[in-house]
C-alpha cells in the first residue's frame, strides 16, 4: 500500500489529544523566547485590572505552537521510515483569547491528501484548539505537513 493510499483512507478521521493546561510559566517562557513581553501576557495584576480578560491570556502564537504537543499525542504515528515535516498553513484564525490556567485540547480531522511527488504526500489537518468549558474554541487552522519515505 503507498503513502498516498494509507492517508487517503483516513480522510475524515478525527483525533482528539488529552487537555493540556496553559500555565503563567509557559507563557512567560514564550514571551521569552519570542521577546513579545505585552502586559495582557506576563501582568497578571494589570490584565485584569485593564483588560477585559480578567487577567493574563495566552499568546495567540503559544496557542498555534501547541499544535505539534496536541498532535503528538492523539494523531497516528507515520508507517515505519516515513517522517513528517511541517509545511505551514493555509488558514489560521484566533478565535478566543485563552486565559492563563484554562485546559486546551486539539481537534485534528484528516481534511485532504495529495501526491506531491512519488513518495511524497501532503496532508491537510483541519484543527481546532478547544478551551475547556469555553463556548468558542481558541483557534481553528488549516495545518499542511508533508510526509516523505516509508
Amino acid at each position: 500500500m503507498t503513502l498516498l493510499d494509507t492517508y487517503s483512507a483516513r480522510i475524515g478521521e478525527t483525533h482528539v489529544s488529552d487537555w493540556f493546561e496553559i500555565d503563567q510559566s509557559r507563557v512567560n517562557a514564550f514571551a521569552d523566547v519570542t521577546l513579545d513581553h505585552q502586559f495582557i501576557h506576563v501582568d497578571p495584576e494589570r490584565a485584569a485590572k485593564e483588560t477585559p480578560f480578567g487577567g493574563p491570556i495566552a499568546h495567540g502564537f503559544l496557542t498555534l505552537s501547541m499544535l505539534s504537543h496536541l498532535a503528538g499525542q492523539c494523531l497516528p504515528p507515520f508507517p515505519e521510515g516515513a517522517i513528517g515535516i511541517n509545511y505551514g498553513f493555509d488558514k489560521v484564525r484566533f478565535l478566543s483569547p485563552v486565559r492563563v490556567g484554562s485546559r486546551v485540547r486539539g481537534v485534528f480531522t484528516l481534511a485532504g491528501v495529495s501526491e506531491r511527488k512519488p513518495g511524497q504526500i501532503q496532508l491537510k489537518q483541519d484543527c481546532t484548539v478547544e478551551i475547556d468549558g469555553a463556548g468558542a474554541p481558541a483557534l481553528s487552522a488549516q495545518w499542511l505537513s508533508l510526509v516523505a519515505g516509508g
